[in-house]
């Protein structure tokens, strides 16, 4: 997995139909009309961060197993994906599923173009509110040894690194980090003052 650079915190506003909206950017789940986007996204993303840190033999097998149209169909299908979505251009996607007692967060991906405004940062948060919505408080993901720009990004965001693993055959080893997650307040609690 890779992200883009963190930027800044700030958040749009919950627009029409749950979405975040900021300037023009969306952030929703993706429907089936996000297809090409998604895989431009995948793409794209994989080439630009990967070839450098582990060549290109790795790039095209994360491309054939991970970004093929039948792959982002399902996860698409189940409401694993969401994108950001600026003007008519999908820039950003997010991956994400239940596992054991965490929700794993299998991609999060910003077009190399549009770092430094907060996509990345704001993707997670959609993802967070997901897990946090699904009862599940925490979230786990993977990104290479020597991607130092998701190691930044994910350490901004509070996440802590728990084991790494070999990829053998060659692969790159796999840096695992988690975020514990803070639960929702219980709705007619006494809290004041929401932001």
């Amino acid at each position: 997995m890779t992200t883009p650079r963190p930027s800044d915190d700030s958040h749009g506003a919950l627009g029409a139909h749950g979405a975040v909206e900021q300037d023009d950017l969306e952030i929703r789940l993706a429907d089936g009309d996000d297809l090409s986007g998604v895989l431009s996204v995948g793409h794209r993303t994989w080439l630009a961060t990967y070839e450098p840190i582990a060549g290109p033999e790795y790039v095209a097998m994360g491309l054939a197993k991970w970004w093929t149209p039948d792959v982002v169909t399902t996860s698409i299908r189940q409401g694993r994906t969401l994108v950001a979505v600026d003007g008519p251009e999908v820039v950003g996607v997010a991956t994400f599923g239940v596992q054991d007692d965490a929700l794993a967060l299998w991609k999060l991906y910003v077009l190399p173009g549009h770092h430094g405004r907060g996509i990345g940062s704001r993707l997670l948060d959609a993802v967070v509110d997901r897990a946090l919505e699904l009862g599940v408080g925490r979230i786990v993901l993977s990104h290479i040894e020597g991607n130092q720009q998701a190691a930044r990004f994910y350490a901004a965001h509070g996440f802590t690194e728990t084991h790494r693993e070999s990829g053998g055959s060659g692969l790159p080893v796999s840096v695992w980090v988690e975020r514990e997650l803070t639960p929702l307040p219980a709705h007619g609690s006494d809290s004041e003052g929401s932001a």
